[in-house]
């Protein structure tokens, strides 16, 4: 059976937690009913001991910054680096940044301010996982910090004016800065548990109108499930191609 590793690195809020599902039931979700998953709570220094146990892992958002001093951290920046090559890997948003940060890249908080709403970026490149089509995707987001360098090894696939590295993708592992797995009734309610103190009114109000128009959820939704089950890891050793 294709079992998917969940590295939860983050919760909702405190106030959202009756109303809303926590970070791993949303991935669930996302994969969709028939597969199964295994959570591992990284904060509390779970991580999982042989990644080639599993098809694929996926690194879920989190309030943390990549550059904090928390003893959770380092663990997770060596195991994603001991785990590439042995299953695929998927970052979103924290996922992104901490992936990004281990495999060489640059993780800093962001002078452009808060993104907040639904965010389109155009489709730099396509891989061949990426079905459907689309030369841009419209998806939640809800983030400071910013992939500011890129890996070296590192193909750009989505990017915006306000994020230029919204998307990377290596021949094992994929990241976006966004969140598919945010309802924007969920991206609503938490934008709101920052109105005034940490976002502005103005752009508090800015962002929840966009999230009234469509979104390509569904479309990102399709690329992650067939990168981490439709497609095998590609064999060390016999160069690019997915």
């Amino acid at each position: 059976m294709t079992r998917i590793a969940i590295l939860e690195t983050g919760h909702p809020p405190e106030a959202l937690k009756d109303d809303f599902d926590d970070y791993a039931a949303r991935f669930r979700a996302l994969l969709g009913e028939g597969v199964a998953t295994t959570r591992f709570d990284v904060q509390a220094g779970h991580l999982p001991e042989d990644p080639s146990a599993f098809a694929g892992a996926i690194v879920t958002g989190s309030a943390a910054g990549v550059y904090d001093d928390l003893p959770w951290i380092p663990p997770l920046t060596d195991w994603l680096r001991a785990a590439r090559g042995q299953t695929r890997l998927v970052g979103i948003c924290f996922g992104h940044q901490i992936m990004a940060q281990a495999f060489g890249g640059r993780v800093e908080k962001s002078d452009k301010g808060w993104g907040i709403g639904l965010h389109r970026y155009q489709v730099t490149a396509t891989e061949d996982w990426m079905h459907p089509r689309a030369a841009s995707v419209a998806i939640p987001v809800s983030h400071q910090d910013q992939v500011v360098a890129p890996p070296p090894d590192a193909r750009i696939i989505a990017t915006s004016d306000f994020t230029p590295f919204a998307g990377l993708a290596w021949d094992d592992a994929v990241s976006f800065q966004c969140h598919p797995e945010f309802q924007p009734e969920y991206t609503a309610a938490l934008i709101e548990t920052r109105r005034g103190h940490l976002i502005s009114e103005a752009l508090v109000v800015q962002a929840l109108e966009t999230l009234k128009q469509p979104n390509d959820r569904a479309i990102m939704t399709a690329w992650i499930r067939a990168f981490l089950l439709l497609t095998p890891p590609s064999v060390e050793g016999e160069g690019s191609g997915i």
